[in-house]
């Protein structure tokens, strides 16, 4: 089953968007309108608000999949990288010297030089290692040298590896690669421009453990939320207090994607103007409607996430249907 034949004509019909509201002394100052969709790994849309066929691009939280042939082709098991590398190799970090340290990492054993990445030096930085995709280039990389692939156009989207990226997502949509539109991410890597039910249907995949390479994927990267975005980001803290339960990868733009572990489902978010705080707040409010979360942890997680300050709060106005 395709995933485009699963939705059938209902899938616009009544889900209202949500709300996301930023209170100011209790007085709205600013509104955000999110998308979000449940789906199973057959691709079944389960519940939705909004318009689960949104298109954005999934910016990184593709990253676990571009991982997929790092792992796949044996480079990771070769170099033993072990979770810490895998989970790097699906990070979006902070830059933080323990970061870049696990990136030099994958690089040394590859026996590649960090000059070679090809990532943009943050501002006020003086190394590509410390931007957050570092860890996916790294890969990147090493995967090439590993099958004698060009190291110096591995970015480019007619790259074999690039290509064999977007052949492996697209068997996991159950399309023809040649229907996934291609962009640059800012990273320069491509990314691609799916539908949020298909994200949500990677993240089903992604937590499912069907798949022995996305399992052990998944696997690192609840073993070190540490490494996969930093001490006091959302994905950090989320699955680090979720107890192994729940897999979280956030995008720019206000992609925010999940899956519970061992269920076969995934949630996709789409914020229209690209708002950070509003997708954590959407992200807060299904794990409660999901009940995948304890109403202690929600609680902790709503304290940093939706409370920036003491005169400031956020709410979420819908819900799943």
């Amino acid at each position: 089953m395709t995933l485009s034949s699963s939705f059938g004509s209902s899938t616009r019909a009544g889900a209202p968007a949500l709300e996301v509201r930023l209170l100011r002394d209790g007085i709205v100052e600013s509104r955000h309108r999110a998308h979000a969709v449940v789906c199973d790994s057959r691709g079944r849309v389960l519940m939705k608000a909004g318009d689960p066929q949104q298109l954005s691009f999934i910016r990184s939280a593709l990253k676990p999949f571009q991982a997929t042939v790092f792992v796949a082709s044996g480079t990771a098991d070769q170099m033993d990288c072990g979770d810490r590398g895998l989970a790097i190799a699906c990070a979006s970090h902070a830059g933080t010297p323990a970061h870049a340290r696990e990136a030099f990492r994958l690089l040394w054993g590859a026996e590649i030089e960090a000059e070679q990445l090809q990532c943009p030096v943050p501002n006020g930085s003086t190394s590509p290692l410390e931007h957050n995709c570092s860890g996916k280039h790294a890969a990147f990389l090493a995967t090439c040298r590993r099958l004698g692939w060009s190291t110096e156009s591995y970015l480019q989207p007619e790259h074999p590896l690039q290509q064999e990226i977007l052949k492996r997502v697209a068997e996991l949509l159950g399309l023809p690669a040649e229907e996934v539109l291609v962009a640059r991410d800012d990273c320069g890597a491509p990314t691609l421009q799916l539908q949020l039910a298909q994200m949500a249907l990677l993240f089903a995949h992604l937590g499912a453990g069907a798949q022995p390479d996305l399992e052990r994927l998944s696997r690192a990267m609840l073993a070190h939320p540490d490494l996969v975005a930093g001490e006091g980001r959302f994905d950090t803290e989320l699955m680090r207090r979720g107890l192994g339960q729940v897999l979280s990868k956030g995008g720019a733009e206000g992609i925010q994607c999940l899956s519970r572990v061992g269920e076969g489902m995934g949630v996709a978010i789409k914020v229209e103007d690209g708002s950070s705080r509003a997708k954590h707040a959407v992200a807060l409010q299904l794990m409660e409607q999901l009940d995948w979360l304890t109403p202690g942890t929600l609680e902790e997680l709503r304290s940093q996430f939706m409370a920036p300050a003491s005169h400031l709060r956020l709410e979420v106005l819908g819900e799943l249907r």
